[in-house]
């Protein structure tokens, strides 16, 4: 989250908190979210400010915020809640520790290109089917007092996003949208309606040198949250082998520390990539095109033909590929899964440092 904008929400918390008031068509929304709860679970409030929406959100609830002095006000609003000082990109929070989740007006505080990472951070944070509601700015403006008018706390930094693209981070973030349009109560705000699904959520940024690209994941893979994640497959021994990567099984260390991202072009979770049609293919390679025009990645390899082959070139072989997607130059290679006795580990890796080559003069 901007430091300078958590600065300022630390300073002039007091001075927030009496300046803001509570609006009950939201209040509604967050006692609505509360009683869907997936239980045991805790619901968390993410950015919650001085805590107006903790007491609609049921209990347990925990109060997340950047600025100490926003969690301290909430607490003493509702002493029953659980507090939490922390950053919406990496929430001080074990997987599959949450029920629920809502975050109304907190995510605009992050630049854009930041939110899929945010809200893979979320999504690993919940437990399967557990539902999320978000507010967000509507726009395409990015800055300091975007559109606001007599702004009594300036210097604060907003992102603001349209629908459609929003829509298309979600669902790549590995969430199941039942809404996601422009508020009823405010055309300049973004309702969202959601559930965490049983998938992957993406690994992606800005600044990736690769983005990976599997079929779908497994199930076996979305339950333990790593793509390529059964022992048997060979994506990370392979991968570690070409130089792609350092660390086994760690998506999270290779985006940040090799800018390798990862994604599927079908987000839904099956036994095996067979169950998956055709259109699936087609619909997921939209995505993965609207994705790399958006983070422009240096290039983008799929692992598995079959995928590839569906969506765009139903004769193409593993190699460099004449066509872009999103305007990003194509690697496609052999499925590593253990299943694959066409290639071995050697191949496998072979085609990695390829690909790994190919993207350096890129």
């Amino acid at each position: 989250m901007d430091l300078p904008t958590i600065a300022i929400y630390e300073q002039r918390a007091k001075e927030w908190q009496q300046a803001r008031t509570s609006d009950g068509a939201i209040y509604a929304r967050a006692k609505k979210l509360g009683e869907q709860r997936i239980a045991p679970y805790p619901v968390l409030d993410l950015g919650c400010g001085p805590g107006p929406h903790l007491a609609a959100l049921g209990a347990p609830v925990v109060a997340q915020d950047g600025a100490p002095a926003m969690v301290s006000l909430a607490l003493a609003a509702v002493p029953s809640a659980l507090g939490v000082c922390g950053d919406l990109l990496h929430l001080p929070l074990r997987r599959s520790s949450l029920g629920a989740a809502w975050a109304s007006a907190s995510y605009l505080h992050i630049k854009r290109v930041e939110l899929p990472w945010a809200l893979m951070d979320l999504h690993q944070a919940l437990v399967p089917n557990a539902p999320i509601a978000l507010r967000l700015r509507r726009g395409n403006k990015e800055g300091q007092l975007v559109g606001l008018r007599d702004d009594q706390f300036p210097g604060r930094f907003f992102a603001e996003i349209e629908v459609k693209e929003l829509h298309s981070v979600l669902v790549g973030a590995g969430f199941s949208v039942s809404l996601c349009e422009v508020d009823s109560l405010d055309d300049g705000w973004i309702e969202v309606q959601a559930k965490r699904a049983p998938t992957l959520p993406d690994f992606v940024g800005p600044n990736m040198d690769i983005l990976i690209c599997g079929l779908n994941p497994s199930v076996y893979s979305a339950e333990v949250g790593v793509g390529f994640g059964r022992p048997g497959n060979r994506f990370w021994p392979a991968a570690i082998k070409a130089g792609m990567v350092s660390q086994d099984r760690d998506p999270r260390h290779a985006l940040q520390n090799h800018g390798v991202g990862m994604t599927d072009l079908v987000k839904r979770a099956t036994a095996k990539a067979s169950d998956l049609k055709i259109y699936e293919y087609q619909e997921g390679m939209e995505r993965v095109a609207r994705l790399t025009q958006w983070l422009k990645p240096k290039m983008i390899c799929f692992v598995g033909l079959s995928g590839y082959r569906a969506a765009i070139d139903k004769s193409a072989q593993a190699g460099i590929q004449s066509q872009l997607v999103g305007g990003t130059r194509v690697y496609l290679m052999p499925s590593t899964s253990g299943l694959n006795a066409h290639s071995s580990l050697d191949q496998l890796s072979k085609h990695f440092e390829t690909a790994l080559a190919f993207s350096k003069t890129l």
